[in-house]
């Protein structure tokens, strides 16, 4: 014997909005160059961080780059 509940106060189901995807171009990260060119192999949070972090004496800089494309805006 099987049983079948039904509800009939249950609010009706609408389809959500498909999601907009995000803007590749939009995603920014901040990063250390060192001297001989080379990437930091770390992820910094925010610029403020890798500014913190860089060592300009030692000729590193802080760049802000798009890991995703090399795409203009």
């Amino acid at each position: 014997m099987t049983s079948v509940s039904t509800r009939t106060d249950a609010a009706p189901r609408t389809a959500a909005p498909p999601a907009e995807p995000d803007d590749v171009r939009d995603q920014i990260e901040a990063g250390v160059l060192f001297a001989n060119g080379r990437l930091a192999g770390r992820r910094f949070a925010s610029l403020a961080e890798a500014q913190a972090w860089a060592h300009p004496e030692l000729g590193d800089q802080v760049v802000e780059f798009n890991p995703v494309c090399d795409c203009s805006v």
